[in-house]
């Protein structure tokens, strides 16, 4: 299992610093996040930074950005840190695409339009390395002109490791279809991963005539740690973050593996009344258990090699801030 860092949206004057302590202590990757901070600018200043750690976007907002210019972009990024690049897609929520995006299209078929969005990528790397010339054309995208002069100039590297976000079953076949990995939501367990991620990916794999192996799947793991009243802080910082994610109605699939659908179908009621300081009220012990490693710092890493039997890579939902403490997940 490879041990990874995440600091979803830091000081752009501190990622440089974030991303190298991450390095120094050995991780095998470095992750950020779209929230409050562009993911290409931190990730282009955190591989200016480091030399040898993978960096990537857990996750990239997909739809606002047209594909031919997210293509460049990651290109980019990709051969400014010497094939470091793990390009990580997301769809978001149709809230945000419209209310906080402005990006306005028909919503019921985000999941073909991602997956034609990573088509798209695929085919733009490939006939900018080949000399041939750009012909998209599908159901939601058509891309027909790149000329010489705006076409970059063939680089003999690999593009991008592509990964995708995926909760429910289109987007984890879409992940073992045609993608390098996926992105597992930091909602998750045991029981999930293993009913519903797995057998997905596998048949997505079937449908692209994959090996299964070849799709890496990466989690992120909400954990509760530290000593008395720090610990406590984190049990019910976990507690409020369960309750808000799981107030999202996409994330039903994930409450139903333990019979827990009509909670999550309640969260969402009282999202939409604004009543969010009542979510957490919601999250019982069990859910913690389920959704959450326990462990004091030193056993973290022997708990997250326990918990998961599929996962291939690993990081914590706490943002990692440099601190020694670190060593302990990494070594």
């Amino acid at each position: 299992m490879r041990i990874d860092a995440y600091t979803p949206s830091p000081e752009i004057t501190e990622i440089g610093d974030i991303a190298a302590d991450a390095e120094r202590l050995e991780f095998d990757g470095f992750w950020v996040t779209e929230t409050k901070r562009s993911p290409y600018t931190l990730l282009t200043v955190a591989g200016e930074r480091t030399d040898e750690i993978e960096i990537g976007s857990a996750i990239a907002v997909a739809f606002p950005r047209s594909p031919m210019v997210t293509a460049y972009t990651a290109r980019d990024i990709q051969q400014l840190t010497g094939g470091r690049l793990l390009l990580g897609l997301g769809a978001q929520v149709k809230g945000h695409m419209e209310r906080r995006f402005s990006v306005e299209f028909e919503w019921e078929k985000p999941g073909p339009r991602l997956r034609e969005y990573v088509q798209v990528l695929k085919h733009l790397w490939d006939v900018w390395e080949s000399g041939e010339e750009v012909d998209f054309r599908g159901d939601f995208y058509e891309i027909t002109l790149c000329p010489e002069d705006f076409r970059p100039e063939p680089s003999g590297d690999d593009p991008p490791e592509l990964y995708v976000a995926g909760v429910n079953p289109f987007n984890l076949k879409l992940a073992g279809d045609l993608c390098d990995g996926l992105h597992i939501h930091p909602i998750n367990s045991p029981e999930y991963i293993e009913e519903v991620v797995v057998p997905n990916v596998e048949k997505g794999a079937a449908i692209g005539d994959r090996d299964p192996d070849e799709v890496t799947l990466s989690a992120q793991t909400f954990a509760i740690t530290g000593q008395g009243e720090e610990r406590e802080k984190a049990r019910e910082a976990v507690r409020q973050q369960i309750g808000f994610y799981g107030s999202t109605r996409t994330y039903r699939t994930i409450f139903d593996v333990h019979g827990w659908g009509d909670v999550s179908d309640t969260l969402h009621d009282l999202s939409t009344a604004g009543r969010w300081d009542e979510l957490s009220e919601h999250v019982t012990d069990e859910m913690l258990d389920a959704f959450s490693v326990e462990a004091d710092w030193p056993d973290l890493r022997d708990a997250l090699e326990d918990r998961y039997e599929h996962v291939d890579r690993v990081s914590l939902y706490t943002p990692f801030d440099g601190g020694d403490r670190w060593r302990h997940v990494v070594e």
